[in-house]
C-alpha cells in the first residue's frame, strides 16, 4: 500500500488531462497512487482515465460517477475510497494540475515531521523564487472571497480554495468527509469549519493547531475553468449558511445522531 493517496476530481477534462504527467510521476514516486473520478462526464473523459488505469492497474484507480455530482462529492468520494485502503496520507489535487505533482512531496514532508498537524493545504502565495501564475481577475475575485471566508471562520487562512491538499488518515480527518458537502465548489471552506465543529464539540484541538499552509513553490493557472465570477458572490452567500450549520450560536452537534460519520 502506498503512503500516499491523491484524488484527482474529473468532470469533461478529455483535452485538458496531462496524461503523460501522472504517468511520469509514477516512475518519480513510488509512495504515491492516485484515484481518478470521473464526474458524470460529457467527453472522453472516462476513456482516457481508463487508458492510465489500464497501463497502471496496480497504482491508478478510477471510479466512475456516471452522474454528474459535482467536484466536492468527486472528491468527497475519493477520499472515502483512499482512507479505506489504509494509506498514512490522502489528498487532492485539481485535474489540470495548476499545482504540478512534484509538490505533493514537500506537503507530505510537513506531515511526517511534524506528528501534530494533521491536514496541509497548499498556498498559492506571490513570493520571489516561485512561480505562481495566476489570471488577474480571478486571483483579486479569489483573494476577495478568501478574505471573506476568513473573517467569516474567524480563522487565519490565507488559500482556502487552492487545489492542493493533503490530510493524515486519522479518524477526525475521515470523519470530515462521512457526510456530504452542502456548500458546492466551496466545500473547502466546508471542510474547515467541519473540523472547526469538532474542536467544539468532541474536544479535538483547535484547528490552528493541526492545519499548516504551505507557500507552493509552483502554481499556474489553466484556461477551462468551471468557476465564474457570479459563482464568487453566490459563495459569499453560501458562507453565511455554513456559519450557521457548523459554527453559529445555535449551530447542533456536527455530524447529526442520523448522519454517517463513523466513530
Amino acid at each position: 500500500m502506498p503512503e500516499t493517496f491523491i484524488v484527482v476530481p474529473c468532470f469533461n477534462e478529455a483535452h485538458r488531462l496531462p496524461a503523460e504527467a501522472f504517468m511520469a510521476h509514477l516512475q518519480q514516486d513510488a509512495q504515491t497512487d492516485f484515484i481518478l473520478v470521473n464526474d458524470g462526464s460529457r467527453d472522453g473523459t472516462l476513456a482516457v482515465l481508463r487508458s492510465i488505469e489500464e497501463k497502471n492497474p496496480h497504482r491508478i484507480t478510477v471510479i466512475d460517477q456516471e452522474i454528474n455530482l459535482g467536484k466536492a462529492e468527486a472528491v468527497r468520494r475519493g477520499m472515502q475510497r483512499a482512507f479505506e485502503l489504509g494509506c498514512q496520507n490522502a489528498g487532492y489535487f485539481d485535474a489540470d494540475l495548476a499545482a504540478p505533482l512534484h509538490q505533493i512531496q514537500p506537503l507530505r514532508r510537513i506531515l511526517n515531521e511534524n506528528a501534530e498537524i494533521e491536514m496541509v493545504f497548499g498556498a498559492r502565495v506571490q513570493l520571489v523564487g516561485r512561480r505562481i501564475e495566476r489570471n488577474r481577475v480571478r486571483h483579486y475575485l479569489g483573494r476577495v472571497f478568501a478574505t471573506i471566508a476568513s473573517v467569516t471562520l474567524g480563522l487565519a487562512v490565507y488559500d482556502t480554495q487552492c487545489g492542493a491538499k493533503l490530510f493524515r488518515n486519522i479518524d477526525s480527518n475521515r470523519k470530515l468527509f462521512t457526510e456530504p458537502f452542502e456548500g458546492g465548489w466551496i466545500f473547502d471552506v466546508e471542510i474547515l469549519a467541519r473540523r472547526m465543529a469538532a474542536s467544539r464539540w468532541d474536544g479535538r484541538p483547535p484547528i490552528e493547531n493541526v492545519l499548516y499552509e504551505f507557500p507552493l513553490d509552483s502554481w499556474v493557472d489553466v484556461g477551462g475553468s468551471k468557476v465564474r465570477a457570479l459563482d464568487f458572490l453566490r459563495a459569499s452567500i453560501a458562507l453565511r449558511k455554513l456559519h450557521r450549520r457548523y459554527l453559529g450560536a445555535r449551530a447542533t452537534r456536527w455530524p447529526s445522531e442520523t448522519g454517517t460519520a463513523k466513530e
